[in-house]
C-alpha cells in the first residue's frame, strides 16, 4: 500500500512588466516560503502580446 501524503494546491497566474519580476520573486519568496516541501514552484515565462477582446486593444494599452 502506498501512503500518499497530498497536500492542497492552488495555481495564480500573474502578468506583470519585465522590470517587475525581480521583486515579485523576491516578494513571494520572503512572504510564502515556509522552508517545507509543497511551498511550490514560480515558472516564469514571457508574455509575447495581449488582446483586450472588447476594444481591440493590443500591447500596453490592453493592460
Amino acid at each position: 500500500m502506498v501512503n500518499l501524503n497530498l497536500i492542497p494546491k492552488i495555481k495564480a497566474e500573474v502578468v506583470v512588466r519585465d522590470e517587475d519580476v525581480s521583486k515579485l520573486l523576491t516578494l513571494i519568496y520572503e512572504n510564502l516560503s515556509t522552508g517545507t516541501v509543497g511551498d511550490g514552484k514560480v515558472f516564469v515565462s514571457p508574455v509575447e502580446d495581449v488582446m483586450r477582446i472588447r476594444t481591440g486593444q493590443r500591447g500596453k494599452k490592453a493592460i
